[in-house]
């Protein structure tokens, strides 16, 4: 075993950033009202178990199916797109396709994209070049316990800010969360005509 702090530390923050657990409580408080419930153990679970293995089988997974990095980056940020103009827009484009509201919004679209979407998991491949694989589970490991404490805590942050505060995040991550999908489509778009 070869764990190294500063590999964990860069590898956390680097995914820290990318996952942005913070920038998506709006996201999560508005999928909590729409299920009325979220399981935040399923959803930090199966966020951990995609992400984990997508480390290890990612590049071989995709191109098993004859997909690249760049055009699963690319549906990505559509994904992403979609979901940041219904925060900016306030309107519902994500529709419930029957069954449990409760674990649909658990798995999709909180645990994949949200969490262990095409941001994330293209960088653990990123990561997984640069860094000991033991040092980057870590840092996957830490960032699922934050996710876990945010999501368990979204009613009580929810209550501490407040509507109108929940409404200013909302339409501010809104404009991020469509900046980061403009950004991943454009940076992989161009790779795909190359």
């Amino acid at each position: 075993m070869n764990f190294q702090f500063t590999e964990i530390l860069t590898a956390f923050m680097v995914l820290f950033a990318v996952i942005d657990i913070i920038g998506n409580i709006p996201i999560i408080i508005d999928l909590r009202k729409k299920a009325g419930h979220i399981q935040s153990e399923k959803a930090s679970l199966i966020a951990l178990f995609i992400m984990i293995l997508f480390l290890f089988l990612g590049q071989s997974l995709l191109t098993l199916i004859g997909i690249d990095v760049n055009s699963f980056a690319v549906a990505g940020a559509f994904i992403l797109f979609f979901i940041a103009l219904e925060m900016i827009l306030g309107i519902t484009l994500y529709k419930d396709d029957g069954g449990s509201a409760t674990i649909t919004a658990t798995v999709f679209p909180l645990a994949f994209p949200l969490i262990a979407g095409p941001g994330s998991l293209t960088t653990l491949l990123s990561l997984r070049a640069e860094f000991a694989i033991e040092n980057i589970i870590v840092a996957v490991l830490l960032n699922i316990l934050v996710l876990y404490i945010v999501l368990k805590t979204s009613s009580k942050i929810e209550r501490l800010i407040g509507p109108t505060g929940i409404q200013i995040i909302r339409k501010v991550f809104g404009v991020i969360l469509l900046a980061i999908a403009i950004k991943l489509f454009t940076q992989n778009i161009k790779e795909l005509f190359i």
